[in-house]
């Protein structure tokens, strides 16, 4: 049977681009499915979906949004019932891609749409947005975007020949055989450079005890993507070793991961084994990118492009506060892991970043507010780096996982 790709568009501008890209899709051996999610009556295609059951999808009725003439409102429901849309034809296997085009309209409904999709569906969207920062609309899910070099508007030498790799690339992910790897239970964890050494021992003992361990980069999007697996049922525990992204949360740094970071597994009851890895750091750029602000503080040049900068025992008093009160409010299973040797490489003693009230602080702060009814707390003479102290850590998650699952 032949895969079918959805096709996500305004057709009242991007009519002639859409019908383009459904032939080629149709030469590619699929069945190409045609959504429109412009407000106004399309134009150059004829949509297999239209418009007014999209909008019904999201509760509201295409002329009430013609009437309105408010753009940004309309975008807004449209995108909500492209996503009620792809999500039922999703649960009822009835898609197994998902390509879109557009401008940066288009790729806002495209965007929000697709995020209704499980991890692992295709999803590309060709934009006139994509060569510059992608995150607002890749967030925690799989989504490719393809710069599309001219703006969608006709089909010329230049767009003929991307819409054709988009379509030939969609066709050929719709149609590839689903890897076959063999069941085990997943656990996601959280690493930074300054602490791989225990994350990659804590990967190898759980490998051992029989997981299937994810590694996330903790740069934002990274613990985005970490919670947005537990989110959506894949994960059996969470092994949050590196929360370091807290610290750009609040002090501003480039790799805040949001204010919903240490919630989600909680939220949904997972067991996690926590601690507090590299909080000892906010992230910025190249040097001249750091707030004047911080002028005076302790910095640790990583490399030209990123720029380290110690947290002090002020900001570490609060990141001790939230990581508490995120913890005591979990509804499964949660222990808290504290290396009292040092959270990264950098703040063991005689490091660049050793700071013994800072991180004083940080400790005393967790002792206080760890609800003990809610959270075990765990202290260990070491650094998080210590292989002694990944493997307590794991020791305790594959415990809690198998209690969890009893």
């Amino acid at each position: 049977m032949a895969p079918t790709v959805a096709l996500l568009g305004t057709l009242d501008t991007k009519g002639a681009e859409y019908e383009f890209l459904r032939q080629r899709l149709a030469a590619a051996g699929c069945t190409p499915l045609l959504i429109d999610c412009g407000v106004y009556p399309p134009e150059g295609a004829t949509p297999d979906i239209p418009a007014e059951q999209v909008a019904q999808a999201a509760g509201a009725a295409v002329e009430r949004l013609r009437e309105a003439a408010d753009r940004g409102a309309a975008v807004a429901r449209m995108a909500e019932g492209a996503a009620a849309t792809l999500r039922e034809l999703s649960e009822a296997g009835r898609v197994q891609a998902v390509l879109a085009v557009g401008g940066s309209g288009g790729t806002a409904i495209a965007a929000q749409a697709m995020a209704a999709l499980p991890i692992g569906m295709p999803k590309l969207i060709v934009s006139t947005v994509a060569s510059g920062d992608t995150r607002p609309y890749v967030g925690a899910r799989d989504v490719t975007m393809m710069y599309s070099v001219v703006d969608i508007a006709g089909i010329n030498r230049i767009s003929a020949r991307i819409l054709a790799n988009a379509a030939a690339a969609a066709a050929g992910m719709a149609g590839a055989a689903e890897p076959r790897v063999p069941p085990r239970p997943l656990v996601g964890t959280s690493m930074f450079g300054v602490t791989t050494p225990s994350v990659t021992a804590a990967r190898e003992n759980l490998e051992r005890s029989g997981f299937e361990v994810l590694v996330f980069h903790a740069t934002g999007t990274g613990g985005q993507s970490l919670e947005a697996l537990a989110a959506d049922g894949y994960l059996a525990g969470v092994l949050d070793i590196t929360t370091t992204e807290l610290a750009d949360e609040l002090v501003g740094g480039v790799m805040s991961a949001g204010s919903d970071r240490l919630r989600v597994a909680g939220r949904h009851g997972l067991p996690q084994v926590v601690s507090v890895g590299a909080v000892d750091m906010v992230n910025f750029a190249a040097p001249d990118t750091v707030p004047a602000a911080f002028a005076d503080r302790v910095f640790y040049h990583h490399n030209p492009n990123v720029t380290l900068m110690r947290t002090t025992a002020q900001e570490c008093t609060e990141i001790a506060r939230r990581i508490a009160d995120r913890l005591n409010g979990a509804a499964g299973p949660v222990s808290l892991y504290l290396p009292l040797g040092g959270v990264s490489a950098l703040s063991v003693a005689g490091g660049p970043f050793h700071d013994a009230e800072a991180d004083t602080a940080l400790f005393a702060t967790l002792r206080e507010r760890i609800d003990p009814a809610r959270v075990e707390l765990h202290e260990l003479d070491t650094d998080v780096n210590d292989p002694r102290f990944a493997a307590a850590m794991t020791d305790r998650l594959t415990a809690l996982v198998q209690e969890h699952q009893q």
